[in-house]
């Protein structure tokens, strides 16, 4: 079975500035694939290319087969994309957004009929066909973005940035459908800054500043980003026990998360550093082992390379 995508050092440059810089990977199909990082980091630059939009500087890239460079109209035919600001027409009704979505795929009145009543179902847009869409909340433009983007049956989904501005019960639903297409065997093409979201997708890759950092599952990311062990602090004064342990000699690296500290150490320094600890900040702490998330990855990543170029 050929691949959904294929990526092979693909680059993108806006004169002197290089937005996308070599970046390669391989998506299966009915995969659900996450590009993690900040604005700007080049998420978006990345998904234009694969959707036709924007043409690479240089490197290759195949979406369902077909290069993006050269076929880029063929492919804008079997993916569906879905872009930050929810390409929709505010001053139409939902049905009339949908409508309109399902004529320039081509559908006749037959197949838009069936595919409608589908698509409402599973969104949940029942009964909003006469709302207009500038009067939705966000959340609710939100699917019904990607039931416009979904109308003509797509290969592959992309989403770029989805649940931006979204309320965290909104962006969980969201996530329900995004499952409910990997089920039906559609690969799905997710960007995000949200580090919780990471967690969902099957693969991910963590891209800064153009390159990517960090690639695998969120297992096997973890896995081998953190083959130490992650302790987590829990004390009265986080700032000034953040201060304190970047001093001490034993500590490989110390992250501040709102009121606990996460800490890496050197092999065999945990009894030591308890010690110390009771010391400075006696009765007052708790240091125990925890399970790393892609948040700590994401954090020791974009250190290292901060590291590493200087900066």
């Amino acid at each position: 079975m050929r691949p959904a995508v294929e990526v092979d050092r693909l680059t993108k440059k806006f004169g002197s500035f290089t937005a996308v810089d070599g970046i390669s990977f391989v998506i299966k199909p009915g995969t659900i694939f996450g590009f993690l990082g900040a604005n700007g980091a080049g998420k978006s630059t990345t998904i234009r290319m694969l959707c036709g939009l924007l043409r690479p500087t240089s490197g290759r890239a195949l979406v369902a087969g077909l290069d993006v460079d050269k076929e880029a109209d063929r492919i804008k035919k079997v993916i569906g994309y879905m872009s930050q600001k929810f390409s929709l027409y505010l001053d139409l009704t939902v049905e009339e957004n949908l409508e309109f979505f399902g004529r320039v795929y081509g559908l006749n009145a037959e197949k838009l009929s069936t595919r409608l009543a589908r698509l409402k179902k599973l969104t949940g847009l029942e009964g909003l066909e006469n709302s207009l869409t500038s009067e939705l909340p966000t959340g609710w433009r939100q699917r019904l973005a990607l039931s416009c983007a979904l109308l003509h049956e797509p290969e592959i989904i992309f989403l770029d940035e989805p649940t931006g501005g979204v309320d965290p019960l909104a962006r969980r639903k969201f996530w329900d459908l995004i499952y409910d297409q990997s089920d039906r065997g559609r690969t799905v093409f997710v960007t995000t800054h949200y580090l919780d979201e990471a967690e969902y997708c099957h693969e991910l890759r963590i891209i800064h500043a153009g390159s990517i950092v960090a690639g695998g599952s969120p297992q096997e990311i973890k896995k081998k980003y953190f083959p130490e062990n992650l302790l987590e602090l829990t004390c009265s004064q986080p700032l000034e026990a953040y201060e304190w342990l970047k001093q001490q000699p034993e500590i490989k690296q110390v992250s501040l998360f709102g009121l606990r500290l996460h800490l890496l150490l050197e092999p065999g320094a945990v009894a030591g550093l308890k010690l110390k600890l009771a010391e400075v900040m006696p009765g007052k702490f708790d240091l125990r082992p925890i399970v790393p998330s892609i948040e700590d990855v994401f954090i020791r990543r974009l250190e290292e390379e901060a590291r590493e170029s200087g900066k």
